[in-house]
């Protein structure tokens, strides 16, 4: 199963992997939104969209339809 950073729940860490498609915004990369990085799902809006994450420090939120193309590694 391919994990997503979507189908992280609140809390849910992990270590992003890498991007199913090119078309990630460039706003992100430059926040540390690169394969490597742990990213925590801090809040969720309802309707999973938007997402609160904190990537290495940085405090962002991000659509549905981007954290679909975002492949993680989940964290226990």
């Amino acid at each position: 199963m391919k994990h997503t950073l979507a189908n992280l729940k609140r809390g849910e860490r992990g270590i992003i992997k890498e991007f199913s498609e090119d078309n990630i915004p460039l706003k992100l990369l430059e926040m540390g939104c690169l394969p490597g990085n742990e990213v925590e799902v801090l809040q969720i809006a309802p309707f999973r969209d938007p997402m609160y994450l904190n990537v290495n420090g940085s405090y962002l939120a991000i659509r549905k339809e981007i954290a679909l193309l975002i492949e993680i590694d989940p964290l226990v």
